[in-house]
């Protein structure tokens, strides 16, 4: 901007301001503003800066008015700004106290200091503006995939310029072994925009799973029109990624509509990514199966599921583990992020020796909990009996029917497990008492002597100890790394090795701060009601829940042609993976 445009004449004052607004592309009155505080700025630094001077551009005519603003006060203490009433009076016959006293004052002549700070007020608020204009275009635009060009790179930050703004791509959210140079073409995701002191931080990734995602939905319409839903992604960005999808409509293979006509749709993607392998998988609801999904193209034979930590093991043969695992531990890597649980790999040989061990010592634990011969106890064991407590409480006639006993037997075999249990009891009693456990804990609903011998052990005393706890603190918790190749933290409990679910653990907390006099039973009824809401909400969808076929499918784009040969194991299965 030069010195004439502030210096010019009303005619080309309109003219400069709308030539300003429309290269920032920003309000022209936002430029008029901004000459009338340049205006002003001049004008104290020649009246002097204590008095109120103003400027006033007509935005019709580009008059330009500059005025002295003095108020109407008793007594005056500031002469710049103030005026006696009978100073008032005598310029303005019906000036009141309170209001104003306008002098107008001649048209400035600029000199070159004058001028250049004017420029610098003028210029600083329409980038201001500028700033705020971009900032207001793109902070809801966060999930969006914008293009752009690059216009440098800095210590391997990606500078993008995308026409209205400038916006980074950090050197961790782009794609390994990805080199970019000044001029070429970047398509990438916005995750994060930021009003910052030097303007609006607009930053950009393409290895984030969200970006696959919108890529997706961008090259396949059923994606676009929510037929087909995205449930889930993972990647390691620049080598290998999965991606679970879900079609609402049963007519439609969400899988297929991914792949497109021999592969263009998903290859289309992958040569975006730079050749990222992206492996296809159809959502289950069930666990168990979405995760024999997850970890094709191996093959799986057994599944075992563990609620309560969050984990699940899988038995794979031996010729499939390589292929589960992956190189570097990257198949499986996947496969729990893509399905949000742990999993153990683990081949049925090694399943198979788990297995002898833990027949091996439940027949050990039976013998000398029930003092009977090897032969009795392998029996008990073969038929699934896993603990002392099944023995002795579950109905004689299951244990009658076992091969070889009769009804004696089974008689002699369960009084010999109660009376040990009795046993037992007693002793866990008198540990409880000699730990200072109080009889009150004992009275609790579902509480045993192995509870409150947990308890003794945890510094859990009295009623107001155990009110004081946390769920976590009696059932443990694990601690998951934001590092995702890293493992999780399992952190014990007072109640390890105790069975107790931690809803029955939240429940006994609960009882004890009543019992306690912390809360009141009629606290506990509003949570009560709302967690019968949830679970009528989610019987109801259930009941509406479509059953689907169980099946293993997976997209590849080098056999994507449409036909769908039959997996092992009695499932049909597509195994295609995008190379």
């Amino acid at each position: 901007m030069s010195v004439a445009g502030v210096s010019a004449n009303r005619l080309e004052l309109l003219q400069i301001a709308n030539a300003v607004a429309r290269e920032k592309l920003i309000d022209p009155m936002i430029v008029l503003h901004a000459m009338q505080d340049a205006i002003q700025k001049a004008a104290k630094s020649r009246y002097g800066p204590e008095n109120d001077i103003r400027c006033e551009i007509d935005p019709k005519t580009g008059d330009t008015k500059l005025i002295r603003v003095l108020t109407i006060v008793e007594e005056v203490e500031n002469e710049a700004t103030e005026l006696s009433l009978p100073q008032a009076q005598r310029m303005d016959p019906e000036a009141e106290l309170g209001g104003e006293i306008v002098e107008h004052l001649p048209p400035l002549e600029y000199g070159r200091v004058a001028a250049q700070n004017a420029k610098q007020v003028i210029v600083q608020k329409v980038r201001e503006a500028e700033r705020d204009q971009q900032f207001d275009e793109y902070k809801d635009r966060t999930g969006e995939v914008v293009n752009g060009t690059v216009k440098r790179v800095e210590y391997g930050n990606v500078i993008v310029d995308l026409g209205r703004a400038e916006a980074i791509v950090r050197r961790d959210e782009t794609i390994p072994r990805e080199n970019f140079r000044y001029g070429d073409r970047v398509r990438a995701y916005i995750y994060d925009v930021r009003r910052e002191q030097r303007g609006p931080q607009i930053f950009l990734s393409r290895a984030r799973p969200d970006f696959m995602a919108k890529l997706f939905a961008a090259e396949v319409p059923e994606i676009y029109d929510g037929i087909v839903e995205i449930k889930s992604v993972a990647r390691d960005p620049g080598s290998r990624a999965k991606i679970a999808v879900i079609s609402k409509d049963t007519s439609i293979d969400p899988v297929g509509a991914c792949v497109g006509m021999r592969g263009s749709r998903v290859q289309a993607v992958v040569n975006e990514l730079q050749g990222e392998k992206v492996d296809i998988i159809q959502w289950r609801e069930e666990p168990a199966e979405f995760i024999v999904n997850a970890l094709a193209p191996a093959e799986v034979s057994k599944v075992v599921l563990d609620e309560d930590n969050d984990k699940i093991e899988v038995v794979v043969p031996e010729s499939q583990l390589s292929l589960a695992i992956g190189r570097r531990g990257q198949n499986v890597r996947l496969a729990s992020q893509l399905t949000g649980w742990d999993i153990d790999i683990m081949t049925e040989a090694e399943e198979s020796e788990r297995r002898q061990k833990e027949f091996n010592e439940r027949s050990a634990m039976f013998m000398e909990q029930l003092d009977v011969d090897e032969v009795i106890v392998q029996l008990l064991a073969t038929e699934g009996f896993a603990s002392i407590e099944e023995v002795a409480f579950v109905d004689l006639s299951e244990i009658a029917q076992i091969e070889g006993f009769d009804d004696d037997t089974a008689t002699e075999i369960q009084e010999r497990a109660r009376e040990y249990l009795n046993r037992l009891e007693a002793e866990r009693d008198a540990e409880r008492r000699d730990l200072g456990v109080g009889d009150e804990l004992a009275g609790l609903p579902g509480v045993t002597g192995a509870i409150l011998v947990a308890f003794g052990r945890g510094g859990i005393k009295t009623m107001e100890d155990l009110a004081d706890c946390a769920t976590d603190d009696l059932t443990g918790w694990v601690e998951r790394k934001k590092d995702k190749s890293s493992e999780p933290v399992r952190h014990v409990g007072i109640l390890d090795g105790v069975e107790m679910s931690r809803a029955d653990a939240e429940d006994l907390i609960m009882t004890a701060r009543v019992e306690a006099g912390w809360i009141s039973p009629e606290d506990l009824a509003p949570a009560e009601e709302a967690a019968g809401e949830e679970v009528d909400d989610a019987e109801a969808a259930d009941a509406d829940a479509d059953v689907e076929a169980t099946t293993t499918e997976t997209a590849t784009t080098e056999d994507a042609t449409g036909e769908q040969p039959a997996g092992k194991g009695g499932d049909d299965t597509t195994q295609n993976s995008a190379s």
